[in-house]
């Protein structure tokens, strides 16, 4: 009997295809993006362990979902299968700390982030509670000015 084998992403692969799907989702991977996403990985205690060559195999994996059709959807239904639903709310505190690390927004990050939204089903207010802070912590002194 072959052994069945087990799916290779674990839940910091699925966390890591999130920041990058948020990041590519304007087909304009920016810098700040870039280093948001390299800053959370080097930082962050549920990465502890998490081998740092698997960025890059996160990245083609995200960018090889994109190029198809249904591929956001595929990309979602890796994520429900291999993140835990305790890291819901973390994917999409990391997504937004993606979206807002260059300053702005557009349309199709928001659309994103929406759509995270309703397929992880975050609370509304939950999701706007971790959005608020996405925004504190990317202020600039010029944004009060």
């Amino acid at each position: 009997m072959i052994e069945p084998i087990p799916h290779p992403l674990t839940p910091q692969d699925c966390l890591v295809a999130v920041m990058i799907a948020v990041s590519a989702s304007d087909e304009n991977m920016r810098t700040a993006e870039l280093v948001k996403i390299e800053s959370t990985v080097n930082n962050l205690p549920i990465f502890a362990d998490y081998d740092l060559d698997r960025l890059r195999v996160m990245s083609e994996t995200v960018f090889d979902l994109f190029s198809v059709e249904d591929g956001l959807d595929a990309l979602f239904g890796l994520i429900r299968a291999n993140l835990p639903e305790r890291l819901y709310e973390t994917a999409y505190a990391m997504a937004c700390d993606v979206a807002a690390a260059d300053g702005s927004l557009n349309d199709r990050e928001l659309r994103l982030l929406e759509e995270i939204r309703y397929e992880l089903n975050i609370d509304r207010l939950h999701a706007a509670a971790i959005e608020r802070g996405a925004r504190a912590r990317h202020m600039t002194i010029q944004d009060g000015e």
